[in-house]
């Protein structure tokens, strides 16, 4: 057994500082081996950034492990197939536009390296089955970062879930009310663009949209309505969806990106025969409400003082998503959020695409559908 899993980051601009604190907070089992980015700016950026975690939080870690740290020469690549030949490489982790997630997971994947993506994991269901398939041929570990679902007030209330706590459940709602102005859609190439970005509900508003069903179970039917109101950009900036899911329960997806003038909240929220919750934060990890008709022990005032946003309000999902994987590959069972997991929101929100575009509900399954059809 490899005593280190050596890890690769493709993609280093924003969220791959996630990335890199999720390698090092496990550092027992990860060691950060190389990056990848067609800028050498951004590789450097990213490397700064490794080294400078330990030294910003070294009352987390030994003298050892920060002079290893320290010592550790991360190779740098600006073509990520010559990366892909790297033999202390086990894990690649995708951070790049959305669009090139599917090809860049599948040449990894290719290589024989386990793969972590960024959300989302495909614009399209053939390409997100493309994935799933060829990880399970290969008998590889294929993960999709929705790291929300590891936050501790998730993990409880999916515990509620599963013991049956809200009894029979009536409706759930997923809002993520934003503001994201044109000089965000235009300090690039790629946001706002259907082939490369997809929306603002495969980006701003999937991790929400994620939660609906890994909460609610699967979705039967959907109808939704989305449009472009004030952005000078291709893909939607507003919309609306109804669904049913499969246990009879109804839910509503929200998203918007034209609040006016920043952003404004995002909750979520489940209501039951016998419980209601509801959720606020970027990683949902405010608790609002915490009803239930078991509840003993002042549970509600107990998990609104947890300081679960206090501590970080982004959560420390990725670190725990990285650790699920790295024993799911010790352990050579499923991640968490694999690539089935992964496709079930972009399935949900290619639905949501459809239905608006051809005026009628969608069933489920979806077949196959991209972000791109049916567009003129």
């Amino acid at each position: 057994m490899i005593e280190k899993l050596g890890f690769a980051i493709i993609g280093c601009s924003g969220i791959s500082s996630k990335h890199i604190e999720g390698i090092i907070r496990n550092y027992k089992d990860a060691n950060l081996i190389a990056v990848c980015d067609l800028y050498e700016d951004k590789m450097d950026e990213a490397i700064d950034n490794y080294y400078n975690y330990s030294k910003e939080n070294k009352s987390d870690f030994n003298e050892e492990v920060i002079k290893i740290m320290k010592n550790n020469k991360i190779k740098k690549y600006k073509d990520y197939n010559k990366l892909l030949n790297d033999t202390e490489i086990n894990v690649v982790t995708i951070a790049t536009d959305s669009g090139t997630h599917p090809g860049i997971a599948k040449d990894v994947l290719n290589a024989g390296k386990h793969v972590i993506v960024e959300k989302p994991m495909a614009l399209s269901t053939k390409d997100a089955d493309e994935m799933i398939k060829l990880a399970e041929k290969k008998g590889l570990k294929l993960s999709v970062c929705h790291q929300n679902r590891f936050n501790p007030v998730i993990q409880k209330l999916k515990e509620a879930i599963d013991d049956d706590r809200f009894g029979k459940l009536v409706h759930a709602v997923a809002s993520v009310r934003w503001n994201r102005n044109d000089e965000y859609f235009n300090k690039d190439a790629w946001h706002g663009t259907l082939d490369r970005d997809g929306g603002i509900f495969l980006n701003q508003c999937i991790h929400y949209i994620d939660m609906l069903f890994w909460m609610m179970g699967d979705v039967k039917r959907l109808t939704a309505e989305t449009d472009t109101f004030l952005r000078d950009i291709e893909i939607e900036d507003a919309g609306v969806a109804s669904l049913r899911f499969r246990n009879g329960a109804i839910g509503l997806i929200e998203g918007t990106v034209c609040v006016y003038p920043r952003n404004l909240e995002e909750t979520f929220s489940i209501f039951g025969e016998k419980g209601t919750v509801r959720l606020s934060g970027a990683a949902m990890n405010k608790v609002l409400d915490w009803k239930f008709a078991d509840a003993v022990d002042n549970e509600e005032e107990k998990m609104k003082q947890g300081g679960f946003e206090k501590v970080n309000i982004y959560g420390y999902g990725h670190n725990l998503l990285f650790k699920d994987v790295i024993d799911s590959i010790r352990d050579d069972r499923k991640p968490l959020v694999d690539g089935r997991e992964g496709k079930k929101a972009i399935e949900t929100i290619l639905a949501m695409y459809k239905s608006s575009r051809t005026g009628k509900p969608v069933e489920f399954p979806l077949g196959d559908y991209s972000t791109t059809t049916g567009v003129e």
